[in-house]
């Protein structure tokens, strides 16, 4: 009896202290980060020269979501060059690289390819020219306007770097090439061709990604929720057509597509707890031909954002009830909503202690004055989906991009704002972006896979 208090106790009191231990206790990194970073420097500095080209390259040549031909192409020769097993063509123009290298954890580290539908208007010298037809056979400019081909370089970069240290790790790398990020369809596509049937399922997933509003050199986390779910709906309106000098003979569709439009605005701010995050955005609106023609119908595109499942569900709910409930009024049809599940995205969550463990890390090695936390942002990312709800650890971190001097007049008064991502002005300072980039990915890496 006495034997069994005594292991009761001794065992309650190693709970106890556990309990006790601050995160950052917990999260102390196994590496030798002053011996890392001075394997991984010289290393860097090597490659650097042909990492700039490649970003460089990579900006000029910019293709949109599942057009990503020569950008896929490109990182396959990457990765084939460095030894790894490539297989192009996962999920449409989706790359995976796998390198084996002995017995340890695998390791997924994920970059995405795709630019985006916007007229270049950086000036810079190897500003983005092109110019293609999209799916409505518009003509269209191209440009990496949220900064794949950045996240391009940096992965390209680690995958150098990794396997010139290869020596200081074991495990599997598997490096994957990411189509269609911008339209929500990369991760899902990948996956569902196969991505953890046909190749090594990982034990983790790390990624980066560019902040347009901080300083270059930075590094910004989010613990836990780091950005939302995302919707696309589109709505019909419909109702009836007719000279616009008769409107009683009509049932006008753009009155009550006004009325709808105003009428979804108090699903955020009288439906939803004020401290629950959430976003409805009506973001494109259609109809009508002519000044004194009343039209047949009325198109409207959402974008709806929530960072909690029940808030989602509740949200698109009122959206239906409300836009069937003005049609009821307007004695017009019944609308047509369709909501767009090969464009939901689901909220990133990074994994805590993964988070911990290597903002630890990152804290050591650039400095705890450029580690910054991170508010939650009503942004998407399809990261999110290779977390599989919480199965396997993710971490995705924000890379600062904006130089000293611009980064200072934009905070004085009077100053130039910076643009956004998605912006046609937004461009990353590419040296240190390049430099800070690697260096904490290749950091990260090897803090969990490192040989201990």
């Amino acid at each position: 009896m006495n034997r069994c208090l005594f292991a009761l106790s001794a065992f309650l009191f190693t709970v106890g202290v556990l309990a006790a231990q601050s995160p950052n206790q917990l999260a102390t990194p196994a590496l030798d980060v002053k011996q890392a970073i001075n394997q991984i420097e010289p290393l860097l500095e090597k490659e650097f020269s042909s990492l700039k080209e490649l970003y460089i390259d990579l900006h000029k040549n910019p293709e949109l979501s599942l057009q990503e031909v020569r950008t896929s192409a490109k990182m396959a020769r990457e990765l084939r060059s460095l030894g790894f097993e490539v297989t192009e063509k996962v999920g449409q123009t989706g790359v995976v690289g796998v390198l084996k290298n002995g017995t340890g954890p695998t390791l997924l580290i994920r970059t995405d390819m795709d630019a985006l539908p916007v007229i270049e208007k950086t000036g810079l010298p190897y500003a983005s020219k092109v110019q293609v037809r999209d799916k409505t056979d518009r003509v269209v400019g191209v440009m990496h306007a949220c900064g794949h081909d950045m996240h391009m370089t940096c992965w390209t970069g680690t995958a150098r770097t990794l396997v010139a240290l290869k020596d200081k790790w074991q495990g599997t790398l598997v490096l994957i090439a990411q189509p269609a990020e911008e339209i929500g369809m990369g991760a899902r596509i990948m996956l569902e061709d196969g991505l953890y049937k046909k190749f090594p399922k990982p034990d983790y997933c790390l990624a980066l990604h560019v902040n347009a509003q901080t300083e270059v050199g930075t590094i910004q986390f989010s613990d836990g929720l780091a950005m939302a779910n995302v919707d696309t709906m589109e709505i019909t309106i419909y109702g009836k057509g007719g000279h616009g000098a008769a409107p009683h003979t009509t049932v006008d569709p753009i009155v009550l597509a006004a009325r709808v439009i105003l009428d979804l605005q108090t699903i955020v701010s009288r439906e939803t707890d004020p401290l629950d995050p959430a976003v409805v955005t009506v973001g494109s609106i259609h109809g009508g031909t002519k000044s004194n023609i009343i039209p047949n119908e009325v198109k409207l595109q959402l974008t709806i954002r929530s960072t909690k499942d029940s808030t989602r569900k509740n949200i698109l709910d009122s959206i239906e009830r409300i836009t069937k409930a003005a049609a009821i009024g307007a004695r017009a049809p019944e609308p047509k909503i369709d909501l767009i599940p090969t464009e939901f995205t689901p909220a990133l969550i990074n994994d805590s202690k993964l988070t911990q463990k290597t903002v630890k890390l990152f804290g050591e090695a650039f400095g705890e004055s450029k580690i910054q936390t991170r508010l939650p942002v009503m942004g998407g990312e399809d990261f999110s989906r290779y977390g599989q709800k919480g199965e396997i650890p993710i971490f995705m971190f924000f890379l600062g991009t904006i130089d000293k001097d611009r980064f200072a007049d934009s905070k004085k008064a009077g100053g130039k704002p910076l643009p956004s991502t998605h912006n046609d002005g937004y461009f990353p300072t590419p040296d240190l972006s390049i430099r800070t980039g690697v260096k904490a990915l290749t950091l990260a890496a090897l803090n969990l896979i490192g040989k201990k």
